[in-house]
């Protein structure tokens, strides 16, 4: 994991588009090989903890994603129409939850495993699944 990263912040960095290509493609094989994707114009502030590593987590190339946040094995922080969520600093989101659409999720929330999260989530909430629920603080 820490090659990706490496290789993520380099291709960030990069100022020519050759060379920014070829990090990408290496960007990408290796989070192919770890089981995941990461788009390569996805917007990470810091670096994630991902505690099984990138198995089955996809993060779209337009999602933003804050700082201190914990991203557990087959999430799913996805687009609908070109628009990806925006996950604030210092959340944390369980196995198996789906995050999707132009919505804004706020720091410090709690997602639970197996949650689909649609609309926005204020700060401090966290989510339950089936059917999604948003508990305060």
């Amino acid at each position: 994991m820490e090659h990706f990263w490496h290789l993520y912040t380099r291709q960030k960095n990069a100022k020519n588009g050759l060379w920014r290509d070829i990090l990408t493609f290496r960007m990408s094989r290796c989070a192919f090989r770890h089981g995941g994707y990461v788009g390569p114009d996805a917007v990470i502030k810091g670096m994630p903890e991902f505690p099984h590593g990138l198995q089955g987590i996809f993060i779209s190339r337009y999602a933003e994603v804050g700082e201190n946040c914990w991203i557990y094995q087959n999430v799913t922080i996805g687009e609908v129409n070109g628009k990806a969520p925006v996950i604030g600093d210092n959340c944390l989101i369980g196995a198996g939850a789906v995050v999707i659409g132009d919505i804004k999720v706020g720091n410090n929330v709690k997602i639970g495993a197996g949650a689909v999260v649609n609309k926005d989530v204020p700060d401090g909430c966290t989510v339950v699944p089936q059917p999604m629920r948003i508990i305060a603080g």
